[in-house]
Order: structure tokens, then C-alpha cells, then sequence
């Protein structure tokens, strides 16, 4: 069975956490990973964007010019997409970007990105994150005192202090345990969990 150290706010070991092998020992499956990684991303599109065709532009009911003698090549609409201020060919509609996956593939996703970084020492685990004040200077001796940038953060229970201290710090998030996602494990370099989120995680994740 996997384990971890556990440390306080200090960098101070106070003891050792056993992991789920399940959990942070599973096999590492990419596909599964791109998959929920495609599909997140995709999601948070709003598929809004939309341009106006020949039909939507106002105006253009007339013929321009008759259909013969004049010379020209015959025309039907001056809104069409070769005149300056017709309608646009071919551009963008609203449409809906939704994609979807089912539970098991999903969890095991996130099993996959949690071994993966088990695996790479990335993960430190913390007994608790609090702060007695709101103090940007105090979270970033924190971050320092643990040689980590680029983090996530994963707490049980948001102090507000702390979020309030971490806002403003580049290159660092801060989620609750229930907010963990594919795209943010895989976009920081380091994963910081508490002890209790930890425990939560296993408990949502395993088989």
C-alpha cells in the first residue's frame, strides 16, 4: 500500500499517510485522460459565435440592375457575399459543443491523472491549511517553504483567510475537494492536498 509523508504548515513531518492503491497506484490510462481532458474543455465552450448570411442582412430586396444588356454578370441580391456589406459564406453559427462521459470512464480519468502524478512526486500532502489573517506574504512563505510554484490546491474545508491570502498568487489555484478536475491536475506542475481531502478523494474515487 502506497504512502506519503504528512507534513504541517512548517514543511514540519508529523507522521505518514496510507494511500488507496486504487487510488494513487492505478494504471495510468492517456486515453482515458485526453478523453475527460477533450470533453471539459469543450464544454466550456458557449458556441455563441455567429455571423450573418445573405439572408440575414437587411436590405438587398431589389435586383441591382437588370438582367441583361448592361454588360456586367447578372445579379440577383446585392447582399450577396461578393458585394461590400452582404451577407458572410459559410461563417459561424451558434452551436452547442457538449460533449459527455460516463461516470466509471470519468473516475478512472482521475485516478489515472492522480497516480500519474504520485508517480512524479508531485503530490504533497498537508495536515491542515489555515491562516490566522488574511496575508499574501504568509502564503507565499508557505509556498516557498516547500520549494513549490505553479500549484494546486486541494482543500476539504475553504478557510477563508487562506483563499483570501492565495487570490491574488500567480500560477497558483485553489479548489475544494469536490471541484477536482482533469485539466487542472494535468496543467499544474504540484498538487497540494490536505489530509482530510485526501481521505474524501479516495472515498469518491474508489472502485
Amino acid at each position: 500500500m502506497p504512502s506519503i509523508a504528512l507534513f504541517d504548515m512548517t514543511r514540519q513531518k508529523v507522521g505518514e499517510l496510507l494511500l488507496s492503491e486504487e487510488v494513487f497506484a492505478a494504471e495510468v490510462k492517456e486515453h482515458l485522460m485526453h478523453q475527460a481532458l477533450r470533453i471539459q474543455l469543450a464544454n466550456r465552450r458557449a458556441g455563441t459565435v455567429a455571423v450573418k448570411n445573405r439572408a440575414s442582412v437587411s436590405g438587398g430586396g431589389k435586383k441591382p440592375f437588370k438582367q441583361k444588356g448592361t454588360g456586367n454578370a447578372r445579379q440577383g441580391c446585392s447582399r450577396a457575399p461578393q458585394y461590400p456589406g452582404g451577407g458572410v459564406a459559410f461563417g459561424p453559427q451558434p452551436k452547442t459543443y457538449d460533449l459527455s462521459m460516463n461516470k466509471k470512464a470519468r473516475n478512472a480519468a482521475l485516478r489515472s491523472a492522480l497516480s500519474l502524478q504520485f508517480k512524479n512526486d508531485r503530490i504533497t500532502v498537508v495536515d491542515k491549511l489555515a491562516l490566522n489573517t488574511i496575508s499574501t506574504k504568509e502564503f507565499v512563505a508557505f509556498m516557498k517553504c516547500f520549494e513549490l510554484e505553479r500549484s494546486l490546491i486541494v482543500t476539504d474545508e475553504l478557510d477563508n483567510n487562506f483563499m483570501l491570502s492565495a487570490r491574488n498568487v500567480p500560477h497558483v489555484k485553489l479548489l475544494k475537494y469536490d471541484a477536482l478536475n482533469i485539466h487542472d491536475m494535468l496543467k499544474y506542475k504540484n498538487i497540494i492536498f490536505t489530509q482530510g481531502s485526501v481521505q474524501t478523494v479516495e472515498g469518491v474515487l474508489q472502485k
